[in-house]
């Protein structure tokens, strides 16, 4: 049994939606962001980085919700959302959830709290763009997956594209979502995602 310590609209989602998806027992423990729980003694003993998510696992925190995404492939394989180790194709996942932690997901956090690197009276001009490099982001994965999708592993689901999906779920805030591009917006409607996604919604 798994507890996910979480918080709605956060990275949190892509954890709790695959655990949806392998159909795994877990038990959710939300984290009460506006009351800054997650600057808890309590919680900082078991993430000291004050964030969500934080999976308990065998009685033991793990952090980081890319790391989580290739742990819970890894240790549950009979969900095949992870490509054999040692394969090219494996190469490929590690970059794509690597890719998306490094580039799309503080690039986000630039955009909602763009005050927090830029200072206030830049706040605006650091949120532009912000919105100018998630747009240039949306372009080079979406011509991808026009040329090698329907996912970013080809014709292979994997758990990737939850993370992808995820970070798509994002953009809504947006001025420009990323289904305004056709292959991102083919991917957000694909029936291997869908179908749990409206559960994971109620995150």
């Amino acid at each position: 049994m798994y507890t996910l310590y979480y918080s709605p609209s956060t990275a949190s989602f892509v954890v709790h939606w695959l655990l949806l998806e392998m159909d795994l027992p877990h038990h959710l423990q939300r984290v009460d962001l506006a009351r800054k729980e997650q600057k808890s003694a309590d919680y900082l003993a078991l993430n000291p980085n004050g964030v969500v998510p934080t999976l308990i696992v065998d009685g033991q925190p793990v952090f980081e919700s890319a790391a989580l995404v290739l742990f819970l492939a890894d240790a549950h394989p009979q969900a095949g959302l992870a490509p054999a180790p040692g394969s090219v194709q494996r190469a490929h996942y590690y970059q794509w959830v690597v890719h998306l932690a490094n580039s799309l997901l503080p690039t986000f956090r630039h955009w909602f709290y763009p005050s927090e690197a830029a200072g206030d009276s830049a706040a605006e001009a650091a949120k532009a763009y912000a919105a100018e490099s998630i747009y240039s982001s949306w372009a080079r994965i979406d011509a991808h997956l026009a040329a090698h999708g329907p996912y970013l592993l080809g014709d292979k689901l994997s758990a990737a594209d939850f993370l992808l999906t995820m970070l798509m779920r994002w953009s809504r805030n947006l001025p420009r979502q990323a289904t305004d591009w056709p292959a991102l917006r083919a991917l957000g409607r694909a029936d291997a995602c869908a179908t749990v996604l409206q559960a994971a919604l109620r995150d």
